[in-house]
């Protein structure tokens, strides 16, 4: 049984129509396969590291502010939820959201986006490209395999984003992005779902950092509308509970709109199998033109007076300086890298050349948690100070 409630849609994937695995592997006997993505990827080691990655605010500098691992948790509820309403393939949809973001570096995007500097001249870094990685090679958990093999499907919706170079060569998976196809229903869900939770709960971690002020958001539209109806509702409620009680009104609201949304796109193409989904020209899963306005300006809002706040940007710095004497340091002596890495690296750069074993950096760098990476920083430069 590969759907976890109700009956799917035409338009839904079923395990018997999949390409299946990259090494076939005889079928669970308790379990749908996807539901099998869902459980290995829980159960995998990136799975574990990444309650110790940043959101937006460094792991140490609070016990409760979103990470990695709490993020990846919210946006599979969310799409969980839409994918049971639309019924489509809810232990699909899960398998994508809980596994989108474990090739994700230490610091968040700035950890990222160092690490792509890093890799400016050896095939860059993209943190989706990363998790494909991960989930195909990186995980060791099994004796007949490298990384957890999962189904195709499960792969393709890891890819939120692939450049045209990197996805030629991917084979299959990547000629979505070659050929200008959509992804699954499901792969499009969990990408709303992961929008409408960092929007969202970036709000919350911000109001509770002292970043961001309830009258300055008061600005967008969406929060003080629901602000309006939440204290009609319950006069005199402040703090805590009224930040909860509007934020998750707003995602209340985005749920329902693509909901409603995605339904009218639905009933107008009237897609009749995964294909059609594929090959129609704009998303069948969205926002309403309304909510989409108020989506991005809430995007635009936290760009403005979060990610670009100064203790952000202070974090930043210290995050890009941290990555990049890391790569630095071991890409001038892989010797300095665990002895699997380091024997890795070695054989890579013998094999394959300089780019090889630069990749193996990388990928030692960018499954460090916040905190093993201050840590490792601290071992080889400590007079620099703390990043």
């Amino acid at each position: 049984m590969n759907q976890a409630s109700g009956v799917l849609a035409v338009f839904a994937v079923r395990e018997e129509t999949s390409p299946g695995r990259r090494v076939p592997e005889p079928r669970p006997t308790y379990r749908g396969e996807f539901q099998r993505d869902r459980d290995r990827v829980i159960h995998s080691t990136a799975f574990r590291r990444l309650v110790y990655k940043t959101q937006v605010f460094v792991n140490h500098e609070g016990d409760l502010y979103r990470t990695r691992l709490t993020h990846s948790l919210e946006v599979a509820q969310i799409a969980r939820t839409l994918a049971g309403i639309l019924s489509l393939n809810e232990y699909l949809v899960e398998a994508i959201c809980l596994s989108h973001d474990l090739g994700h570096t230490p610091f968040g995007h700035a950890g990222q986006d160092a690490l792509n500097r890093c890799m400016g001249d050896h095939g860059g870094f993209e943190h989706n490209l990363q998790s494909l990685r991960v989930v195909d090679e990186l995980e060791e958990k099994y004796a007949a395999f490298p990384g957890l093999n999962l189904m195709y499907e499960t792969r393709e919706g890891i890819l939120k984003h692939c450049s045209r170079a990197n996805a030629l060569g991917l084979g299959d998976l990547g000629r979505r992005f070659i050929e200008g196809l959509q992804p699954t229903m499901e792969a499009q869900l969990a990408n709303l779902a992961d929008e409408i939770a960092y929007n969202c709960h970036d709000i919350d971690d911000g109001l509770r950092a002292g970043l961001l002020d309830v009258d300055e958001l008061c600005e967008l539209e969406i929060f003080a509308r629901q602000r309006e109806a939440v204290l009609a509702t319950y006069p005199g409620l402040c703090g805590r509970r009224l930040i909860h009680e509007i934020v998750r009104r707003i995602i209340g609201q985005l749920v329902d709109d693509v909901v409603d949304e995605s339904r009218r796109r639905l009933t107008a193409a009237a897609p009749g199998s995964v294909d059609e989904v594929r090959a129609a020209g704009r998303p069948m899963a969205g926002f309403s033109a309304s909510v989409a306005r108020m989506h991005l300006d809430m995007k635009r809002f936290l760009m403005r007076h979060l990610y670009r706040h100064e203790h952000v940007r202070r974090m930043t710095a210290r995050a890009w300086q941290t990555v990049t004497e890391l790569f630095d340091a071991f890409t001038h002596d892989v010797q300095l890298m665990p002895r699997d890495f380091a024997d890795a690296a070695t054989r890579a750069g013998r094999d394959k050349g300089p780019a090889a074993s630069f990749r193996v950096v990388a990928d030692y760098i960018a499954g460090m948690t916040d905190r093993y990476a201050i840590r490792e920083h601290e071992r080889l430069f400590p007079v620099s100070g703390r990043a």
